[in-house]
């Protein structure tokens, strides 16, 4: 039923009396609070000359794709344990996931980044997608709980993990290798024969959303960003704020303030709220209100700069474990409602 229309000395109020404030919803009220939060960007002039020197740099290394098919259970899908160049030719390990039940020439791709200390996972938690007709592929982000190590040289020591590994020299920062091993990824998708490259979609959660933001912004081929409780936005906050991996860049501050200065000019090149702006694909995002290790807010600085297509759900007293498998089930009906084509049988 639409409001009660009321007259009050003969006005309209449409359900309100005059004076009678209109009663917004929990969530509602906090989304409008999120969406007023735009810090100032700390972009630097050769922001994105840095990253087109990078991107070309990463790309002048060979990939050197391989794939192993594995003995999987269910003989419906095809599992390949894969690897490939990233950066600096240390090798990223990860699943390509084939839904072969369906028999078809290409298939629609997931490119599947993991949270910080996870790695590619087991293929088992990828099969939602693969029931929907999507190949996956899952990679290891190196030096973190995977099988990937890590083959960058570094000429300072770190506090804590490796979010703070590099932090004194931009060119030497353990993302700046991450980001282009995400990139590499797509490269390594677009070169299967039985996916459609023309069909890609990013898809992570809290360090995997940080990726799938900057992957986006930093490459146009994804048609669909979809990102969970995302992490690296806002990173000054973050630092400030001890919160999530980033704690480890406040310990080395506590130990070098000297290099506080120098330190967050180097990130402010990794920050994915600097870079929002040149996302061009849809994103479907989500955050979590109680979240303490990616506070939705800092979030926010991206999201409220990507200027293109966008949609966020927010969870009110979830933390960081985000929507879970309610996020998961939403992201599987909007691919659905999104690309009906890409799932005709």
């Amino acid at each position: 039923m639409g409001a009660e229309r009321r007259e009050v000395n003969g006005i309209a109020r449409n359900g309100l009396y005059e004076g009678e404030a209109k009663v917004v919803g929990y969530v509602e009220q906090k989304r409008k609070e999120l969406e007023q939060y735009l810090p100032e960007l700390t972009r630097r002039s050769d922001f994105f000359e840095f990253w087109e020197e990078t991107i070309a740099e990463a790309q002048e290394v060979p990939l050197r794709p391989e794939r192993r098919e594995i003995d999987y259970p269910i003989p419906s899908v095809r599992v390949y344990d894969i690897s490939y160049n990233g950066m600096d030719e240390t090798r990223i390990h990860g699943w390509l996931i084939l839904p072969a039940f369906l028999n078809k020439d290409k298939y629609p791709c997931v490119v599947h980044y993991h949270g910080f200390n996870g790695s590619r996972g087991n293929p088992v938690g990828f099969m939602h997608f693969v029931m929907m007709g999507m190949a996956v592929l899952a990679v290891d982000c190196r030096d973190q709980g995977g099988k990937t190590g890590n083959s960058a040289q570094y000429t300072h020591g770190y506090s804590s993990n490796v979010a703070c590994r590099g932090v004194h020299n931009k060119y030497e920062y353990y993302f700046r290798h991450v980001y282009m091993d995400c990139l590499k990824a797509i490269d390594f998708a677009c070169a299967q024969e039985e996916i459609d490259a023309d069909r890609i979609v990013i898809d992570g959660g809290s360090q995997g959303g940080g990726l799938g933001m900057a992957i986006a912004a930093l490459d146009n081929r994804a048609k669909l960003a979809m990102v969970d409780v995302p992490s690296n936005s806002n990173i000054v906050a973050r630092i400030e704020g001890n919160h999530g991996a980033f704690g480890s860049v406040t310990e080395f501050l506590r130990h070098h303030p000297e290099l506080t200065d120098q330190v967050m000019d180097n990130l402010s090149y990794f920050d994915t709220m600097n870079m929002a702006e040149r996302i061009q694909c849809p994103v479907l995002a989500s955050v979590a209100l109680k979240d303490e290790t990616c506070p939705p807010q800092m979030y926010y600085a991206t999201y409220n700069r990507i200027v293109g297509e966008k949609e966020i759900f927010l969870y009110p007293f979830n933390g960081h474990e985000g929507g879970g498998s309610k996020q998961a089930e939403m992201k599987l009906a909007h691919l659905r409602r999104r690309f009906p084509d890409w799932f005709e049988v």
